[in-house]
């Protein structure tokens, strides 16, 4: 009888990436959270291998800030960097270890919090090669690349696929996080990517503890 194949956990297939010497510090994981998808994100944050990172994304700054509140003492307790999406002055208030800046705020060009830049993780989302440019030129420590895989975040949304991944991933001036669709299944196909890591919501919230 023939066995089922073994697939690596998400943490596990981090681990195996051979990311570019500028990745060497970033961390190999990043969970995104979500309240349509990611339900309990203190029990998802809670499941993270040392060294991972949490961008915390919420429409409204006063639940973003309620929601990093208590994923803090999370984060401190298990050696997570915590990130605020969208807004530098609150990571700032927060205390929080970076920022995540959409799309959008790359085509500004503005740096707006470059006195933070030298403590802080910058993340950026990005959809493109022209942003991952910008990325890299507002400062940017690394870059979110989605959608690599169908995702449930945007259904029905053109994907990037592994090649076409693969393929900005090596031609990119900075190190390029896959998110949209990565699970510990699709990782698999990305194991000789060069990729700095796995970013995901659904596929980060039901690992076993480490």
């Amino acid at each position: 009888m023939r066995c089922a194949p073994h697939y690596p956990s998400l943490a596990e297939a981090a681990a195996r990436l051979k990311p570019p010497p500028s990745a060497h510090r970033l961390p190999s994981l990043i969970l995104m959270t979500d309240r349509l998808r990611l339900a309990d994100p203190l029990t998802a944050v809670g499941r993270l291998p040392r060294g991972a990172a949490v961008i915390v994304r919420e429409f409204a700054a006063a639940d973003r800030a309620r929601l990093a509140a208590r994923l803090r003492p999370i984060c401190r307790r298990r050696g997570l960097r915590l990130l605020i999406a969208g807004d530098w002055r609150q990571a700032a208030t927060l205390r929080a270890d970076g920022l995540h800046l959409p799309e959008h705020q790359l085509r500004r060009g503005s740096r707006p919090w470059a006195g933070y830049a030298r403590h802080w993780l910058i993340t950026a989302a990005a959809h493109s090669r022209l942003a991952l440019r910008q990325a890299m030129t507002i400062g940017c420590d690394a870059a979110l690349l989605s959608p690599v895989f169908p995702t449930a975040s945007h259904p029905g949304q053109p994907v990037l696929g592994a090649l076409r991944f693969v393929r900005l991933v090596r031609t990119a001036p900075l190190p390029v996080y896959a998110l949209g669709g990565i699970t510990a299944l699709t990782a698999v196909r990305l194991a000789g990517s060069g990729a700095a890591g796995f970013a995901a919501i659904g596929g980060l919230s039901s690992m076993s503890r480490s």
